[in-house]
């Protein structure tokens, strides 16, 4: 059951990435999703019947464009600061915390960090994430955390939690 959703997940995302339906690339995505599935289907799926909830889906569906705004936001902040090199740039690591539980959850909270253009997932440490960010804002725990995870983090609890 742990492979099958796992083939059918990664079958799923490659029709969605890349939005080809020739033979071809069926096949390829095909071969690809059953040779993953197959190899880490046991590692990477913890609870099958989690999988088959909707409204885990219905949050997945939410996350995705709050996630593709902020690393728009992301993106033209960096590249302001590179165009304006009096644009002020603190560079440092930063320790914030999550409530996720879930290993894949914290996984997916630690790269869609690192996907933001300016910050960047160094380290894990329990619930603690170590982050490198562009410009650190915020040197406290809570204030750092607010800023940083909890804008991915209320979506990714309601999905993987």
């Amino acid at each position: 059951m742990k492979k099958a959703i796992l083939i059918l997940f990664i079958f799923t995302l490659w029709l969605l990435l890349t939005w080809n339906a020739s033979w071809q690339s069926l096949v390829a995505g095909g071969v690809t999703a059953l040779m993953v599935g197959l190899i880490f289907g046991n590692l990477a799926v913890t609870a099958p019947m989690k999988v088959i909830q909707p409204q885990r889906w219905f949050w997945l569906l939410l996350y995705i464009p709050i996630f593709i705004w902020e690393m728009a936001k992301a993106n033209f902040d960096v590249a302001y600061r590179v165009l304006h090199p009096k644009m002020p740039i603190h560079p440092g690591i930063v320790k914030v915390k999550t409530r996720l539980k879930s290993p894949l959850g914290i996984a997916f909270l630690a790269n869609s960090i690192t996907l933001t253009p300016g910050t960047f997932t160094i380290d894990l440490k329990d619930e603690y994430l170590y982050i490198h960010c562009i410009n650190v804002r915020h040197q406290k725990l809570d204030e750092a955390t607010k800023d940083i995870v909890s804008r991915f983090e209320k979506l990714l609890i309601k999905i993987f939690d």
